[in-house]
């Protein structure tokens, strides 16, 4: 039951491959136009050094964190064609000791942190470009309902309308080429803007022109999804397509800036927005249209980023359980919907608490500078671990990035005050269950005890040819997390035996494991007693949905065609009258013993960590379990038992 990665699929180099990249890829980076250079002049007095060295700092800012960064380097860390933090966390967690968790965590919290912010700035800067036909339209309650229609439409999946995202998102960037380029004919003289000696003159001569870099970084937001949408696309793809997008989106940047300096120079943009002041009049409508379908797909990259990175954290045991969907056939393509559900009341939120795009840009920006400051550190591993770099040039690295990166991080803490709490907050949130998940986990695999199955075959095969006992099923299931074929946990051995002793035909013990390979899905069978006890093994991608009863059954009807299992070892009730095998899992459920004192830490992390099993989905949802064919067993955790109960007893009857 092999899959095969899309690795070599994505690897592809077509027009039509090209066009999806397109389409996937760049609607966050794609869409920053609409509002970058409008942060970085805000209520200043345009003049030479402001936009000159505004323009120089976008520029290289996309040479050096876009380009060279992500474009170049992060995009070899490819794990079998997959991309993003936590893919990148498994190819090198084994180098990193347990402390490369913590980045991780940050990097993703803060990462879905971002994509809160990302749809509501995209969309609004979008629609607001109607209020120059119609200064007193009500564009939040607009952005609301297209808020509202892209979150309700995603239980149907894309699939359908994602055909046309290539093509609009190449409507988009030869518009943005188009509007800069006429502007720049208009004023050649913007060209020099490149010169990165403007760069340095904003940012030590103009006064509080370092702060400025806060409003720079939102040229760069967008990076992080061309890593993280790696397997969608593939590296040739992106690299191929950056090109004609870091060209379109440099002429816009410098048609906006002529525009700047020959109709503002010396006053204040005074509301206006740059990138909708260079359309002509007659172009209006339909380059706002455009912007808007621009800032829909920005917005659906964002979503299904989200729906990937959650079910990632699942499978490496960073979230809790959740219900996932996939509603169409393509591969890779999934819905949750409590995530679904989380992204939308946050980005109604923001909306509502930030009113237009220029109050939300206070907030965007700042939790991304430290994704990409947690990908920078996880990187250098890669870089030194698996690439075999020298050490002297991964320091470089981290000196040329942590400087860059800690510079934006440091411009963005002038954010916290004006809208950027609300992005730490989120970040909070989401890293606050993360850790909790994580840890407390630990905690509680610490207190798996675990013996030797051997020991206990021989007391199953007697157990199964007990006539005395009434058979509980014709197959008896149960997960196992013992990594070791020849272990399994002490309390399924008393499941089995304990109370009621449970009499099955076969005893199977089933392992998932969760591989570092994101589309993983392999079997291995040890047979410990002749069609009575066997343990499989399935190994499970980190990217892939578990649907643990169907494999089973498929690996069941091989073993049987194969010859290799007799399902109808006994002529009894069971298989006399019913030809179909009895399948029953039984799944043990822990819940926290009364008999337990914590210390504070312990205390947060299982209260914490069971209160969330609750909030998510059970298991036989989780491991893809048929409810019919499930029996759970509720089974007390003695963390640590209280000790030196003051109990007397009174009196002598």
């Amino acid at each position: 039951m092999k899959s095969s990665t899309n690795g070599s699929a994505s690897s592809r180099v077509t027009a039509a491959t090209l066009l999806v990249a397109l389409g996937i890829i760049y609607g966050d980076i794609g869409t920053s136009p609409l509002y970058v250079l409008k942060a970085i002049v805000g209520e200043h007095q345009v003049s030479e050094l402001l936009v000159y060295g505004g323009i120089s700092c976008i520029f290289w800012t996309l040479v050096f964190q876009t380009t060279f960064k992500y474009v170049i380097l992060t995009l070899q860390a490819d794990n079998h064609g997959e991309g993003g933090i936590f893919s990148l966390y498994a190819l090198v967690r084994r180098f990193g000791r347990g402390k490369l968790v913590f980045p991780t965590i940050i990097g993703a919290s803060t990462l879905l942190a971002d994509g809160i912010i990302t749809p509501p700035i995209s969309v609004s800067s979008a629609v607001e470009g109607l209020e120059k036909v119609m200064p007193h339209l009500p564009t939040a309650t607009i952005v609301v309902a297209i808020l509202t229609g892209i979150f309700f439409f995603q239980r149907f999946g894309t699939h359908k309308v994602g055909a046309v995202f290539g093509p609009m998102m190449l409507v988009w960037f030869s518009m943005l080429f188009v509007l800069g380029i006429v502007q720049i004919f208009q004023y050649p003289e913007i060209v020099k803007a490149l010169n990165p000696a403007y760069a340095i003159r904003l940012l030590t001569v103009y006064p509080g022109g370092f702060w400025l870099l806060g409003a720079v970084f939102l040229c760069t937001t967008g990076a992080e999804a061309l890593y993280s949408d790696l397997g969608h696309c593939g590296r040739h793809n992106i690299r191929i397509t950056w090109g004609f997008v870091k060209t379109s989106l440099i002429i816009n940047y410098l048609g906006q800036a002529a525009w700047a300096m020959h109709h503002t120079a010396g006053a204040g943009l005074e509301g206006r927005n740059p990138f909708f002041e260079i359309m002509p009049e007659w172009f209006l409508l339909p380059g706002i249209a455009i912007a808007t379908s621009a800032a829909i797909i920005a917005s659906q990259a964002l979503i299904s980023g989200s729906y990937t990175l959650i079910s990632e954290a699942m499978s490496l045991n960073f979230w809790p359980r959740v219900a996932v969907r996939q509603p169409s056939e393509l591969k890779g393509q999934i819905y949750i919907p409590s995530v679904n559900l989380l992204l939308w009341v946050g980005c109604l939120a923001v909306v509502f608490y930030f009113g237009n795009s220029s109050n939300m840009e206070a907030a965007y920006g700042f939790s991304i500078t430290v994704t990409m400051l947690m990908t920078t550190f996880l990187l250098s591993y890669y870089l030194l671990f698996v690439k075999k770099w020298h050490t002297a040039r991964v320091v470089l690295f981290l000196l040329v990035f942590g400087v860059i990166e800690i510079s934006f991080l440091i411009a963005n803490l002038q954010k916290f005050h004006h809208g950027g709490s609300v992005a730490v907050f989120m970040g909070l949130g989401f890293f606050s269950v993360m850790y909790i998940w994580y840890f407390a986990r630990k905690i509680n695999n610490r207190f798996v005890r675990f013996v030797e199955l051997q020991h206990y075959t021989t007391l199953l095969d007697s157990l199964s040819n007990d006539q005395e006992i009434p058979k509980f099923s014709t197959h008896l299931i149960y997960l196992t997390k013992a990594n070791n074929p020849e272990h399994i946990e002490e309390k399924i051995i008393r499941s089995i035996f304990s109370k009621k002793p449970k009499r099955a035909d076969v005893y199977w013990f089933l392992h998932l494991n969760r591989t570092d390979d994101p589309y993983t899905l392999e079997y291995r069978v040890h047979e410990l007693l002749d069609d009575k006890v066997i343990r499989v093994d399935i190994n499970i991608g980190f990217r892939v949905q578990p649907r643990t009863e169907l494999y089973f059954k498929k690996i069941v009807q091989e073993l049987v065609t194969r010859q290799e299992l007799n399902l109808h070892i006994r002529p009894d009730g069971s298989t006399r009258y019913n030809p179909e095998p009895d399948f029953k899992f039984v799944v043990l459920e822990k819940f926290l013993s009364a008999e337990n004192e914590f210390s504070l830490r312990d205390d947060v992390l299982l209260n914490g960590y069971f209160w969330l099993k609750k909030l998510g989905t059970s298991d036989e949802k989780a491991f893809g379990l048929d409810k019919s064919d499930v029996v759970s067993e509720a089974v007390p955790l003695v963390y640590q038992p209280v000790d030196g109960v003051p109990l007397a007893r009174i009196g002598q009857g």
